[in-house]
């Protein structure tokens, strides 16, 4: 689920022909799991609000997909949940 939304968000602001990179590594017993994309970014005005629920940070994706500004906020607290860091 949560690999599944920051995948769906890399897909929403990243352009057809860019790349997205999904990467395991374990570290002890710890799992770090990186998405990573050539797509438009954050822009830095927004990062600090990214994680709030119903954040202002929210914005169509570059093909015109909807956000209600909950995605990331769903994210952090299944994390976290999970003694995770996001």
């Amino acid at each position: 689920m949560i690999i599944y939304q920051q995948y769906f968000n890399a897909i929403k602001f990243t352009p057809d022909q860019g790349t997205i990179a999904l990467t395991l590594e374990e570290r002890e017993s710890t799992i770090f799991i990186t998405v990573a994309d050539n797509g438009i970014g954050i822009p830095e005005s927004v990062q600090a609000t990214l994680f709030d629920k119903f954040t202002k940070a929210r914005r169509p994706g570059i093909r015109g997909e909807k956000s209600v500004g909950l995605g990331m906020s769903i994210i952090k607290n299944i994390v976290e949940l999970h003694d995770g860091r996001i």
